[in-house]
């Protein structure tokens, strides 16, 4: 494109310094004193956040609300992972203003874009790999617990106590992420559930924290009996129970392996009292209870009750002769279809199941607060407690009342993730604009630490990624079929004496054969790097969550989701060729192709996860998951800028194409420039422009080589920009 460095180093940075500054009309200044001044009712977690502060000596009054167009920015990157449409924003302008916000955040956690965003912030908190056994399977069934809105409790109790094949048993996908081993497996679910960092106390006692290695082994006790199995003609991937624990006491450098014993498995961890009467567990029974009755409503009797039931059917039959020991013996089998026999193939893990009811009981207090506390910090920039996995006495929380207030409340609305978003998302602490431009770095650190402003914040690498491709209206070709013509480079095997160059041509263009699962993706990930011309950076296979969990057990794709070598990569590249002839020798080589360049994007949200190293959402801080409390990296670097700069994802995006709205604006005789900037201006950075921003960016769009290469540059400026890429 013509001149993007230049306008991207001189005029740019003049053109976007006065965008960060934002005008507030006076209904806005109406709504945010309304917000300011009425203080929602006693015990919000507004007037808990304040106390706190007060008694703290912090009595500086929080800012304002961020202004409309802001909030509606900032919450569609938080509940659904990108930027809002024009049309979105065209659509909440017109509500009632003082319905807006809410009506807005309504929107957004009824979106699929919910549960896509937030698997993403599971698969961090759980370490899901999708090169792991059943890792993809596992991303699936976080995917439909956050879309059905499943308690939280019953989601992690069944990731802690389940046992199963691979992919067919999705949350076994958890304890196979560590191979079932009992000392990684104590460590990754103490600190991944409960936020205790206890994998010290595996050699010593905790240095910083009263666990000793004795409390470390009597949690790896709960996991001592479960293994890892794998069938050698299938290579699937199950975990069962064995009769004997591995976990022995004490430990082998402390003592002689004659004395060493089977250890046994105990919860070391403070609780609240049982026989204490406390509201917050008492509503959350009698909700609990409620939904129980409900659910045995509609489900019918249990498998107990169909095996009772048939058996009373055969003894009240006996003497009624074959018809009737036929007919009850029909009816058996159709009353106990339903039963899995498949699960009892794998043994249950009564050891595992105690623990999980354990660590998810309303009583554990550090089930509640870690994950108030991680999803406070995913959504305001900071949490309650820093390190947000490392509770212990000598690191306490900035606001404990509050942050125990969110937490009984959670438990209390059943452990409903989606509740417990909505009470932040809706707060004022949420809300409230930045901390003035001018105010000093310490201040700025105090009130961001009392949650009296919001912190800056990036967008995280998946919300980057999903607000390219929507800005840029990637998500649907944007191109007439045949419109873009562009030669690339392809690698093909020929034999080696072909000489007929039509018949390379013809072998090139042969689509290769459809492959499914996590092999279809590793296959194209490694075709997309081999190609020169291609966008192995920046795109990848769109994973199928609900055919992930629809599939059977005899399914090749849910058999094929195990962690796949190189060499194994290239031999499915090279059978998806066209079959050798007996006795030919082949050669790879290189030819060139014509193809439509007209690209359609997925969104990043359903890549398999996490994405190659190299890849835009690894270069942009999504972390390999594979270490406990692997954090993603929010600095800036090098690389991201170049990418930016220079990448695929970027220009197709600047790109104009004649199926977008704004075409119109910058053809024909009606063409309108300025109209142009503006629907350019909300659909990217999501506000108005100003009268000189415009004036500039029709100055850019008038120095191109026409309107459409001029209006690309501009685009480009923009999603480069810093205001782009920050949350208002």
């Amino acid at each position: 494109m013509v001149g993007r460095n230049a306008i991207a180093t001189n005029d740019a940075n003049k053109t976007l310094e006065t965008s960060v500054i934002r005008a507030v009309s006076v209904a806005a200044m109406l709504c945010i004193v309304s917000l300011t001044t009425a203080h929602a009712d006693p015990g919000t977690v507004e007037d808990k956040l304040l106390a706190e502060n007060h008694t703290k000596g912090i009595r500086t009054a929080p800012v304002a609300p961020v202004d409309d167009l802001g909030f509606a920015r900032r919450v569609c990157l938080d509940l659904v992972g990108r930027i809002p449409t024009g049309k979105e924003i065209k659509t909440f302008m017109a509500w009632p203003h003082l319905e807006r916000r809410q009506r807005l955040i309504d929107q957004y956690m009824a979106d699929k874009g919910f549960a896509d965003r937030f698997s993403a912030f599971f698969a961090d908190m759980l370490r899901i790999r999708s090169t792991q056994e059943g890792g993809n399977a596992l991303l699936a069934y976080v995917h439909k617990a956050i879309s059905t809105d499943m308690p939280y409790d019953e989601m992690c109790r069944r990731l802690i106590a389940t046992n199963g094949k691979a992919g067919r048993t999705p949350e076994v996908g958890f304890v196979l992420g560590d191979d079932a081993d009992p000392m990684a497996l104590a460590s990754a679910t103490a600190q991944v559930f409960m936020g205790i960092r206890i994998s010290c106390a595996q050699c010593h006692d905790h240095p910083f924290d009263k666990w000793t290695r004795e409390d470390f082994y009597s949690v790896a006790a709960f996991f001592g009996k479960t293994r890892r199995r794998e069938n050698n003609l299938t290579r699937t991937v199950y975990t069962t129970e064995d009769k004997m624990s591995s976990v022995m006491w004490p430990p082998e450098d402390e003592s002689d392996p004659a004395d060493r014993k089977p250890m046994k498995a105990s919860f070391p961890f403070p609780y609240l009292d049982e026989t204490e009467e406390l509201a917050f567990i008492q509503r959350f029974e009698a909700l609990r209870a409620k939904r129980t009755a409900k659910a045995q409503q509609t489900t019918g009797p249990s498998v107990d009750d169909l095996l009772a039931s048939a058996g009373a059917k055969t003894k009240s039959r006996l003497k009624g002769g074959a018809r009737d020991l036929l007919k009850v013996s029909t009816e058996a089998k159709s009353d106990i279809r339903g039963i899995d026999i498949n699960a009892e193939l794998y043994r249950r893990s009564q050891l595992r199941r105690e623990l999980a009811d354990k660590i998810t009981s309303p009583r554990n207090r550090y089930f509640s607060r870690l994950i108030v506390n991680r999803l406070w910090k995913d959504l305001l920039g900071a949490g309650f407690v820093e390190p947000v996995d490392d509770f212990r006495d000598n690191n306490p929380a900035s606001h404990p009342k509050t942050m125990d207030y969110l937490a009984e409340e959670f438990v209390a609305n059943g452990f409903s993730i989606r509740w417990l978003v909505k009470e932040i998302v809706s707060s004022p602490a949420y809300q409230r604009d930045h901390a003035p431009r001018d105010e000093d770095t310490a201040a700025r650190e105090t009130l961001e630490q009392a949650f009296l402003v919001t912190k800056i914040r990036r967008m995280k690498a998946e919300a980057m990624y999903d607000s390219i491709v929507t800005a840029g209206h990637l998500f649907e070709v944007k191109h007439m079929a045949g419109q873009n013509p562009r030669v690339i480079k392809q690698r093909i095997r020929v034999p080696v004496d072909t000489t007929d160059q039509e018949a390379v041509q013809n072998t090139a263009d042969q689509e290769p054969e459809t492959l499914t699962g996590e092999n279809a993706a590793m296959l194209a990930e490694q075709n997309m790097m081999a190609s020169t011309a291609d966008y192995g950076l920046e795109k990848a296979i769109e994973i199928d969550f609900d055919a992930l969990l629809a599939a059977d057990e005899t399914s090749p794709m849910i058999d094929s989701m195990q962690k796949m070598s190189r060499d194994e990569i290239e031999a499915i590249r090279m059978a998806a060729s066209p079959a050798p002839k007996p006795g030919v020798k082949y050669v790879t080589k290189m030819v060139e192709r014509t193809v439509d360049d007209n690209p359609r994007f997925s969104s990043s949200y359903r890549m398999a996860t996490p994405a190659p190293a190299g890849h835009f959402l690894r270069l942009f801080g999504q972390p390999a998951r594979v270490d406990l409390g692997d954090e993603r990296i929010e600095n800036a670097s090098m690389r991201q800028a170049l990418l930016m700069l220079n990448g695929q994802l970027t220009h197709q995006a600047a790109r104009v194409g004649p199926l977008e709205p704004v075409y119109r604006m910058l053809t024909g005789s009606d063409k309108d420039l300025d109209s142009a900037v503006q629907y350019t201006y909300v659909e990217i950075l999501t506000r108005k422009p100003t009268a000189e921003e415009i004036s500039e960016a029709v100055e850019i769009i008038e120095s191109g080589a026409d309107d459409l290469t001029g209006f690309a540059d501009f685009r480009w400026i923009l999603l480069n920009s810093n205001e782009f890429r920050f949350l208002p």
